[in-house]
């Protein structure tokens, strides 16, 4: 294995006087994060064949500008289009003209304008073109079209900006509801779509993102990892029963396929996230951030929270006999790609959560409040956000449960 490096620390005298000069309260903040005379830093080394990129520091600025909000005024309505039964997904138009929603429940994606005028309705149930069964969760540009993805019926819809039904492309069919099971966008004409497999003699069941453009299907397929557990308890009782604890504070696997193939990934309790393209190490982008301890009031919750569901277990056996209280509380929260190729890097923390900004080559470009979401289908995970020509939308839930979209422009100057 080569073992030389070479390093290059960049840290740009404009990028220092941006930081400087657009250090303002906004939303999440950790004061251990925050230091007014750190500007941005990287460094950048390479050991055999493997970039690393550490940034530290503190990143630029930017703003969530509202745009536009759709959504009900009241749950007194009737079937207007900015009522939606169930939105489970968004997509922007790249042209950056309009917003487009699935709305799983009526099986319909509308259109709407920047202003939040309805444009038009596109679909309803059904088996037909240009119809959508119960499992249609995900819809996403590429290119010049936008996608759906139609489990329940085995295909990837066409349509136009117009609204016109272009053709469809066959995927595996699936039921069940995940918010796992969706598209992932990885660049303007980069999309990809999950499949669920069987593989192996046992028939074992997995995920992989099969890449998706304008003109079809691409050669990339990025197969997942397995998941990683919360550091939950594994249970086992009576004649057969088994049960999960799951651990509050436990870490987790985080992962998205990114531009040009590769599988972005990381766990929750180390911002360290790890580009592989199959099984070589590529990039590795890390992040200089000061761990925020389990404290002892929280770690006490969860021990109360763990003699109860035990004590509703009897004889229960269990690996490992009780939780295990974590080291540090999880930072990194999602990861997703916007249409220039920068990743966008959800970080948790006690003041809230915030969005940092990677440039395509791991460089930390930019920091942006974490807009509101809803959660996803059939888990705890977040309703991932679309990305437009400096735009970004976000389903969320009010009060009443009822959906809106948001859209904000990215704004990163003040």
């Amino acid at each position: 294995m080569d073992q030389t490096a070479t390093g290059a620390t960049v840290t740009t005298a404009a990028l220092a006087a941006l930081a400087l000069a657009m250090l303002v309260a906004c939303g999440g903040e950790g004061a251990s994060d925050r230091t007014s005379a750190d500007a941005v830093s990287t460094t950048v080394d390479t050991v055999g064949g493997v970039v690393r990129v550490v940034n530290a520091g503190t990143a630029p600025e930017w703003e969530l500008l509202p745009v536009t909000s759709i959504g009900p005024t009241s749950i007194l309505g009737g079937q207007a289009p900015n009522e939606f039964g169930r939105a489970s997904s968004v997509a922007l138009d790249p042209a950056g003209g309009a917003v487009y929603v699935a709305d799983q429940l009526s099986c319909e994606v509308r259109a709407f304008g920047l202003d939040g005028v309805h444009w038009r309705t596109m679909g309803r149930c059904g088996e037909g073109p240009g119809e959508f069964s119960p499992f249609f969760y995900s819809i996403a540009w590429a290119g010049d079209r936008l996608l759906s993805l139609d489990l329940g019926a085995g295909r990837i819809g066409e349509i136009s900006a117009g609204g016109e039904w272009l053709g469809q492309r066959r995927t595996v069919a699936a039921m069940g509801a995940s918010a796992e099971i969706r598209f992932y966008s990885a660049g303007p004409n980069q999309v990809y779509a999950t499949e669920l497999v069987r593989s192996g003699e046992a028939g074992r069941l997995s995920r992989r993102w099969v890449g998706h453009s304008a003109e079809g299907e691409t050669a990339d397929t990025v197969e997942v990892l397995p998941g990683a557990g919360s550091r939950g308890v594994m249970c086992e009782w009576g004649e057969g029963m088994i049960g999960f604890f799951e651990v509050p504070f436990g870490a987790r696997r985080v992962q998205h396929p990114g531009p040009d193939g590769l599988r972005y990934s990381a766990m929750t309790d180390e911002y360290k996230i790890v580009a592989t393209r199959g099984a070589d190490t590529v990039r590795v982008i890390e992040r200089v951030l000061t761990a925020e301890e389990v404290g002892d009031a929280e770690w006490s919750a969860v021990e109360e929270e763990w003699d109860q569901w035990i004590a509703e277990r009897p004889g229960a056996s269990c690996d490992p006999r009780r939780p295990v209280r974590p080291a540090a509380k999880p930072v990194v929260a999602d990861l997703f790609w916007d249409l220039g190729g920068r990743m966008f890097v959800e970080v948790e923390r006690d003041g809230g959560n915030y969005w940092e900004a990677f440039d395509p080559d791991g460089a930390l470009v930019g920091r942006l409040p974490a807009p509101r979401r809803k959660e996803g289908i059939g888990t705890s995970s977040l309703v991932p956000p679309a990305f437009g020509d400096g735009l970004v939308a976000t389903i969320r839930q009010d009060s009443l449960d009822l959906d809106h979209v948001d859209v904000f422009r990215i704004g990163g100057r003040r």
